[in-house]
């Protein structure tokens, strides 16, 4: 246990910034999910509200991963890795003719 006024609001500062940082990394993954998802289902299904479910859907988790490596929560090389995941799942679905011409 802290044994002095500094180190005491030390420990409440970071359990402060835990519990931001889980909530924000918790919409992260859902957004991420639900991103995927409607990938998916435009694979099953193709229409155009799927393909915008797709597009709001990507761009609702570019802008949370943005944030959070703006606020800290996640390094800018994770971010980035995240975001180019998501890109090419969302390519992967949305133009299938371009990944399947042979070369």
């Amino acid at each position: 246990m802290a044994n002095n006024k500094s180190s005491k609001k030390r420990i409440e500062i970071a359990e402060r910034n835990r519990l931001r940082n889980r909530s924000y990394k918790s919409a992260l993954r859902t957004l991420i999910k639900r991103c995927l998802t409607a990938c998916s289902s435009y694979g099953q299904e193709p229409g155009s509200e799927a393909k915008a479910a797709v597009q709001t859907s990507m761009s609702a988790a570019f802008s949370k991963i943005d944030k959070a490596v703006k606020v800290g929560v996640l390094h800018r090389n994770t971010g980035a890795n995240q975001k180019s995941r998501l890109s090419v799942a969302v390519k992967k679905v949305l133009e299938p003719a371009a990944s399947a011409s042979p070369a």
